[in-house]
């Protein structure tokens, strides 16, 4: 598999194996098939995992990890974890990032993270745009980036990033505010779709493409999520949503990707793969894969390598 350049964490697979997945929160699995994914990842040559608390009942992701590592030591395999507000307090926040990091690094069975990622999204620090559980930028840069700081320096990660799906000028302005993050999670998908990621209504509009140029002048790595848009870019949404859900809505839209997809004798779900790992300044594409079925598709999608700019073209007509 691809290697591509990490920024300060070396490099990084061009597939990363996410815990939204080996969590059930993309549709039900079972820990032996998580834990039996997450070895095949490994062994396919992802050698990052894009984990969260959140990721599952019980903190599965992270347990599923933790077994499939004991069973399978990968001492060198980067592993990401998160924290997000469960509420709208901003009081205390370093010390519920310090504790939650603990908590994660207890489960993973871990002394360090290599990425420990800010997983509430930003706000401006004024202004109408605001929405729950969000994280006001003057806060963030007071009070959350020096404890990240501290936290780097005493060795407990080697570095920290932001969920970039927050208001734009939010996220671009941290990109370009030092100390800046190691790596940024960005919506990066053929119909640019946000889904339910987006969460601040009528007060803006998403501006994926100029969080990930943004990221690009910055230097700080892009990790490409939502691929397929929470399964609207596939071929059939495999999990029980409502029909006003964002996932219903996207996936009526995305008709016609799934014509274009056909037509060049692909899945809509590897198409959608093969564009994200096409996009400039994407270092990985987290994939929300469940079982080892659906690994297996996105591991050929990435070995079939990026789109041309002919495909390119025709994807663009779709937006």
């Amino acid at each position: 598999m691809q290697a591509r350049n990490f920024g300060r964490l070396g490099t990084v697979s061009a597939l990363t194996l996410g815990g939204g997945g080996i969590g059930a929160v993309w549709g039900p699995t079972s820990r032996e098939e998580s834990v039996a994914t997450v070895r095949a990842a490994l062994d396919a040559g992802i050698t990052h995992l894009d984990l969260a608390p959140t990721y599952g009942d019980g903190f599965e992701a992270e347990l599923v990890a933790a077994e499939a590592l004991r069973q399978q030591p990968s001492p060198d395999v980067l592993i990401t974890t998160k924290f997000g507000l469960p509420d709208d307090d901003e009081t205390d926040l370093p010390a519920r990032m310090r504790q939650s990091l603990q908590d994660s690094l207890a489960r993973l069975g871990r002394d360090h993270l290599d990425l420990f990622v800010w997983h509430a999204q930003l706000r401006p620090a004024e202004g109408p745009a605001t929405a729950p559980r969000t994280t006001g930028w003057q806060v963030f840069r007071d009070e959350v980036v020096p404890e990240f700081v501290r936290l780097r320096d005493e060795g407990l990660i080697r570095g920290w990033g932001i969920t970039g799906v927050g208001f734009p000028s939010a996220v671009i302005e941290t990109l370009g505010t030092d100390p800046r993050p190691d790596g940024v999670q960005v919506v990066v998908n053929a119909l640019d779709l946000s889904g339910d990621m987006w969460v601040f209504g009528d007060h803006g509009r998403p501006a994926n493409g100029d969080i990930v140029a943004a990221a690009q002048a910055g230097g700080v790595p892009v990790i490409g999520i939502r691929a397929v848009a929470a399964g609207s870019l596939t071929d059939t949404v495999d999990r029980e949503v409502a029909d006003d859900s964002s996932v219903a809505v996207d996936y009526a839209r995305a008709e016609g990707f799934r014509r274009l997809a056909a037509e060049l004798g692909e899945s809509a779900a590897s198409l959608a793969h093969r564009y994200a790992l096409s996009v400039p300044g994407v270092a990985t594409v987290v994939l929300g894969v469940k079982n080892r079925q659906e690994l297996a598709e996105c591991v050929a999608a990435e070995e079939r390598g990026p789109l041309g700019a002919e495909e390119l073209e025709q994807i663009a007509k779709l937006r």
